[in-house]
């Protein structure tokens, strides 16, 4: 049976579009996969920026003897001040929670939230300082570029004399603020001479690859904390000259 000439012309029109629909998609398939590989080549993924090794001193305490000791280590250590010291102070709470640890205590490098830099606070004559806060009382301290913190009031902050007798020189002599998680606090173990020697041993380290962190201070979770585990006072400002030391000194 022979299909009538309508029909027949208008198969052959359906097969010539399919064709052409075809022969359309499989172009613009092509242009697509070209756009997808010029747009590759015009913008080359590129390496992570990974900050260069360099050796870094950090002070380790020894329960044995009640010793602190100078240990070099080699770490990817950013530019900014404020992040070197977290890393480097996280790497020391790092080998005290490693197994066998001369000073075992719990956290890592965790139980470091934030390092402040600060210029540190010289009294002037005449001037009066909180012996809570070492610090002008009710003069708060943002640290710039920082957003509100709840620590704001209670950080030590160098203000002008006319504003509470304490001056700042911003190339001299710095103080640093360490922030504590809780959980660091709530872990450590409680004892004069263990206690003593884990502040003493982030002083000296944080003096010892940042000379210019003369002073130091501790908050817990953005706030003064009166102690670090029942001893240690955390209320007061630590000399970090002072607890730099000579090879197996005795705190």
């Amino acid at each position: 049976m022979i299909a009538p000439r309508h029909q027949t012309i208008l198969f052959a029109l359906l097969l010539a579009a399919s064709a052409i629909m075809a022969i359309v998609l499989w172009q613009l398939r092509e242009h697509a996969h070209q756009r997808l590989l010029q747009g590759e080549d015009s913008a080359p993924t590129q390496a992570p920026q990974v900050a260069a090794a360099e050796q870094a001193t950090l002070i380790l305490a020894n329960d044995a003897d009640n010793s602190i000791l100078s240990q070099v280590e080699t770490l990817p250590l950013p530019q900014d001040p404020g992040a070197r010291a977290r890393l480097i102070l996280g790497k020391l709470l790092d080998l005290y929670a490693a197994p066998n640890a001369a000073h075992p205590v719990p956290g890592g490098a965790a139980s470091i939230l934030q390092v402040f830099l600060l210029p540190a606070p010289n009294l002037v004559s005449g001037a009066t300082a909180s012996p809570l806060y070492a610090g002008p009382v009710g003069v708060p301290c943002r640290p710039p570029g920082q957003p509100y913190q709840p620590m704001d009031e209670k950080m030590p902050c160098p203000a002008d004399p006319k504003s509470g007798g304490l001056k700042a020189d911003t190339n001299g002599p710095q103080l640093a603020v360490v922030n504590l998680a809780a959980g660091f606090i709530a872990t450590h173990p409680s004892g004069i001479e263990s206690e003593t020697l884990t502040i003493q041993s982030i002083c000296a380290t944080l003096h010892a690859n940042l000379p210019r962190v003369t002073q130091v201070r501790f908050l817990v979770d953005g706030q003064v904390h009166p102690t670090l585990a029942g001893h240690a006072d955390l209320t007061r400002t630590y000399l970090a000259a002072n607890a730099v030391p000579t090879e197996g000194q005795h705190p």
